[in-house]
């Protein structure tokens, strides 16, 4: 598949299952490779990545489940239920994490762009995101962008034992497509795009 025929299928798959149609080596390697070549502001390499399979995947959204549960009124919680069910059915899951001591040392060493950095790491992860994403769909998985934080970063941390200085940016489930996403609808580019000649 090319670039661009990727980058159009690539979609939020809200259904997913944990059929293992790629081997874990296989995604460990593509995140990885993300990971390694998304291009950072002054080549911070702030990003921290975590990968969920198994048990591991599935508490995470326990987690998650438990979280909102004390939050969201008991009348409203079943379709949060559904949502968070079709995501621990998944194969696996990304976290996305920021080391806010990489983005604070350089606030230190560069004066005059200090508060640029933080703006750049948000920007930065995003295009890890996306790539992940994208390769991810590349793959023939099916995945969505979560944010459940700050309400879970606490428990996250205890958990998988994640330094204090890494903030958890977005959660990534993915999984086996089992379910064709909406068609998805786009504004004219003319709007959004303009060429100077």
């Amino acid at each position: 598949m090319d670039f661009y025929k990727a980058v159009k299928n690539r979609r939020s798959y809200y259904g997913i299952d944990g059929e293992k149609i790629v081997s874990v080596e296989k995604i460990e390697e593509v995140v990885k490779e993300a990971v390694k070549y998304t291009p950072t502001a002054f080549n911070s390499q702030s990003a921290r990545v975590v990968l969920l399979f198994g048990d591991n995947h599935e508490k995470l959204w326990d987690i998650v489940e438990d979280t909102l549960r004390n939050i969201v009124p008991e009348e409203k919680f079943e379709s949060t239920e559904k949502k968070i069910a079709g995501f621990r059915n998944g194969y696996g899951t990304v976290l996305f994490f920021e080391d806010d001591s990489v983005i604070e040392s350089l606030q230190e060493r560069y004066k005059l762009y200090k508060d640029n950095f933080p703006v750049w790491a948000e920007q930065s992860n995003g295009m890890l995101q996306f790539i992940v994403w994208t390769s991810l769909e590349l793959e023939g998985l099916g995945a969505s962008l979560q944010h459940y934080s700050p309400l879970i970063d606490e428990q996250v941390k205890k958990e998988w034992d994640i330094p204090d200085n890494w903030r958890l940016i977005a959660q990534m489930p993915f999984g086996n497509p089992t379910i064709k996403p909406d068609e998805k609808e786009f504004l004219e580019v003319k709007a959004r795009v303009r060429v100077f000649k």
